[in-house]
């Protein structure tokens, strides 16, 4: 078998269809069955199952399609970081996560990065959930991604870095603005302006409101929270969002309020990758720096988010093993 047999094979497992690895590869259906094909008769048993809407892998097919993504992951990088070094340059660090967590979360970081090391490149790949970056990263060549932790995912190391209250935002002119707070009860009766229905955070508001046996009716869904804003901000409805770092809440100022909702649990944020120890020293210390001015963002005297670090503490990023992620549910 061949790094391009397990390469290829893995790929098929994860899209479920022999023709839609072979648009990607540019190849025929023919050469993705070939690859398959000369696994199974290396390993001496059947891998995929045909089905009419696709392929899955056997049991046998599980085992060496996660010992072959493991696999794969770390010579990755090592190739990754044995390049950097022949040519001599500053590397670069590939990041995935959502269309808006940049600015969210690591403008700052970004700048402060970029001036300490000039020489390093940044590469940021957008995805629309948590569940699609961990895809990512075990798919592609991938250093970070920034997602809404959860539980645990095979062969991913999940950090957390803060967790964020919720809040209602409403415009200036709606009742409820002028509440201190609100009560999760009180979510009932408001006209729900619904998060991207396949995102972390969506599951796990969700989750919440049903321990708590609160139902609220919707009429609209948004792809982000920014949008859930602005149409909260127009007065067609009302959005239930994490308080992301810099927000003023509660909300004095202009045509939008963000009223806390202290008795939800908050949703816990940070990186996931493949293997810290296998990550090169740029992405280590990119993904240190963005914790850090999260942190700082969080835990300053002028904070007004409500957004703080998560119990646990930061690990070094020597490589060491990170801690269990902090409550939350994940897509």
């Amino acid at each position: 078998m061949t790094l391009d047999d397990l390469r290829v094979f893995v790929a098929v497992c994860r899209a479920g269809s022999l023709s839609a690895v072979a648009r990607d590869l540019g190849c025929t259906q023919s050469a993705v069955s070939q690859h398959v094909r000369r696994l199974e008769k290396q390993t001496g048993t059947s891998l995929l199952e045909r089905h009419a809407r696709g392929v899955v892998p056997t049991e046998a097919g599980r085992i060496l399609q996660a010992a072959a993504a493991d696999g794969i992951a770390g010579l990755d990088g090592a190739l990754r970081r044995l390049d950097e070094l022949v040519r001599g340059g500053g590397g670069t660090v590939r990041v995935t996560t959502g269309a808006t967590t940049v600015r969210h979360f690591m403008s700052e970081a970004v700048v402060t990065f970029r001036r300490r090391h000039p020489e390093v490149s940044l590469e940021f790949q957008t995805e629309n959930s948590s569940r699609s970056c961990f895809d990512a990263l075990a798919a592609d060549d991938l250093d970070l991604a920034w997602i809404t932790i959860g539980g645990p995912v095979r062969g991913i190391e999940q950090r957390p870095v803060m967790e964020l209250p919720w809040v209602l935002a409403v415009g200036a002119d709606d009742p409820l603005a002028a509440r201190t707070r609100i009560e999760p009860a009180d979510l009932a009766a408001i006209r729900h302006i619904r998060l991207p229905e396949n995102s972390a955070s969506r599951a796990h508001l969700d989750a919440a409101l049903a321990e708590s046996g609160i139902r609220v009716r919707s009429d609209t869904s948004v792809a982000d929270w920014d949008t859930a804003l602005l149409l909260a901000e127009l007065g067609l409805g009302h959005a239930v969002v994490p308080a992301l770092p810099g927000w003023r809440v509660p909300g004095t100022d202009g045509p939008l309020r963000l009223v806390p909702i202290p008795a939800l649990p908050p949703l816990a944020v940070g990186w996931a990758v493949r293997r810290w120890s296998a990550l090169a020293p740029p992405a280590l210390v990119f993904a240190d720096e963005v914790a850090r001015s999260c942190t700082a963002r969080a835990a300053g005297p002028r904070s007004a988010s409500g957004a703080r670090p998560p119990s646990s503490p930061h690990p070094p990023s020597d490589g060491s093993a990170a801690p269990g992620p902090c409550p939350g549910r994940h897509s």
